[in-house]
């Protein structure tokens, strides 16, 4: 392909390169430079440091504990609103980090639901905040994500061997041992790591329902370190041992990489004769309910109590949605014109690729240290708080982008390539008569999605706003901490019906005429 795209020049996909190795290595290096000698670090720190990692590690092994019997119950269940269920266990991924806490505290709080239900029985309330916290919270997140990824791995099964498994009469267990349980081996360790790696960037999470020595992260000790002490050389060491944390786990995310575990069949329709056993019903049912009840429940909850709270929401509150849709739409624009150039560029040399996914080893809040750092010295930060925080949000989503975008320009080239060289299609004819028409598909809904988790973001804003220059998240975090719930509900059902309304409009143009 790349003779086709010669005639585009390579300076676009070049700044866009630039620019990712700038906000991921020359923060990095900006931080280091500020960063003093390991001693810097206090007993407390460390401790951060350890809560970090076991939060993560345990987070991402209940998540996919919990999520394979999930999956499993769901690739051999056939019901009504199976497809739009498993569409819902998608929701968690893009929805706001503060409106996912806001809807388990409903739940799992002092006064949420379960409080209620254990008061019935005469049993004290659970006190949602602390480790436990931290872990529910992630894994709220989470078991979503393992389980579409088992469900990926089950599907890609062939219908074959299931077929011959029951012509050999095997039992369950037996189908689970001989069948099931070898692809597990293949995804599971992938799925480990990447939810790890997204467990030790949480920042809200650890915001929100952590705190104390025995409950912050590493995010969050770098927060307090500024927002508290205003100490960069220490919020700078952190920062460096952060960065080596996730580049640890992304070293393993891309070790374990999901393999392609269906091979051997013909296509056909995969029917589970295993299931047919009345405990095999009850078993999956009953995982089918409980994690549907787990993920849903608090998304009802916002829904319910948010719905009084969003007519008496102050002017403040408006004014913080107006600048996140901004930011958002900023963020999502910005991502799109680095991952086309990135993806496009990358054609000829490959590189470009590889450093537009490594920003998955970074993490937004040393970003914004890094950026702090460096601006502090010749301008006030806060006048750059949304530009910032949009930029480090379109870097933090090219990942996904990338990933979306470069199965679909290989899928174009292989079909229609060689009837475009032989048109005399090439350069930017080509890109734009060829390639951008069969692109919009992946770039709507990568869009849609770095525009939501933009939206939702309560990281790199919280270093460099002023009082008046809030983001929504920011604000319902506010009003949560002036002990405001009600509004704050309302405010978090206005920031999740804007970031899923966003989603829908960038995803809604990608299928339009794609």
């Amino acid at each position: 392909m790349a003779f086709r795209i010669l005639a585009i020049r390579l300076w676009p996909g070049l700044l866009a390169a630039a620019i990712v190795a700038v906000l991921s290595l020359g923060t990095l290096g900006a931080v280091a430079l500020r960063a003093e000698g390991m001693s810097g670090l206090s007993r407390f720190d460390w401790m951060a440091v350890r809560f970090t990692v076991v939060q993560a590690a345990l987070s991402a092994l209940l998540s996919v504990l919990f999520a394979i019997p999930a999956a499993r119950a769901l690739a051999r269940r056939e019901f009504f609103g199976r497809g739009l269920l498993i569409t819902l266990l998608g929701a968690p991924f893009i929805l706001p980090t503060i409106v996912a806490i806001l809807g388990l505290t409903a739940v799992f709080g002092k006064s949420g639901l379960l409080a209620v239900a254990l008061g019935w029985v005469g049993l004290e309330p659970i006190s949602i905040y602390g480790f436990h916290g931290v872990i529910l919270a992630h894994v709220f997140f989470n078991l979503p994500l393992a389980t579409r990824l088992l469900l990926q791995g089950w599907s890609a099964i062939p219908a074959e061997r299931f077929r011959l498994a029951s012509a050999l009469e095997f039992s369950p267990s037996a189908t689970f041992r001989h069948i099931e349980l070898p692809m597990l081996k293949e995804i599971v360790p992938g799925a480990l790591t990447v939810i790890f790696l997204i467990c030790t960037t949480s920042f809200a999470v650890a915001l929100t329902f952590g705190g104390g020595p025995k409950a912050t992260t590493v995010e969050l000790a770098i927060y307090e370190a500024f927002r508290y002490d205003f100490d960069l050389g220490k919020a700078s060491l952190l920062a460096l041992v952060q960065v080596a944390i996730c580049v640890i786990a992304a070293a393993g995310s891309l070790f374990f990489r999901v393999p392609q575990v269906g091979h051997g069949g013909i296509g056909r329709r995969v029917l589970r004769f295993d299931g047919h056993h009345a405990q095999s019903r009850v078993l999956d049912g009953f995982w089918i309910v409980v994690v549907s009840l787990f993920l849903l429940t608090p998304l009802l909850m916002i829904f319910i109590r948010g719905g009084a709270g969003i007519f008496s929401l102050p002017v403040s509150v408006w004014e913080a949605a107006l600048r996140s849709v901004v930011t958002a739409v900023g963020s999502a624009a910005l991502a799109i014109c680095l991952a086309l150039s990135l993806v496009l560029s990358a054609q000829r040399w490959k590189v470009l690729e590889v450093i537009g996914l490594s920003s998955i080893a970074a993490s937004p809040l040393v970003m914004g240290t890094g950026l702090y750092i460096v601006m502090f010295a010749v301008t006030d930060p806060a006048d750059w708080a949304l530009l910032v925080t949009a930029l480090v949000n379109a870097v933090m989503s090219l990942p996904f982008m990338l990933r979306a975008l470069s199965p679909a320009l290989a899928a174009a080239e292989r079909d229609y390539g060689r009837l475009s060289a032989s048109l005399g299609l090439t350069g930017w004819a080509y890109v734009r008569l060829v390639l951008l028409p069969r692109l919009r598909l992946p770039l709507g809904f990568s869009g849609g999605l770095a525009a939501a988790l933009s939206m939702g973001d309560l990281g790199v804003i919280t270093l460099f706003a002023r009082p008046d220059g809030a983001t929504l998240p920011l604000q319902i975090y506010r009003l949560m901490g002036s002990y405001r719930m009600e509004q704050a509900m309302g405010a978090a059902l206005l920031l999740l019906m804007l970031s899923l309304g966003l989603f829908y409009i960038f995803d809604a143009w990608g299928r339009r005429r794609a």
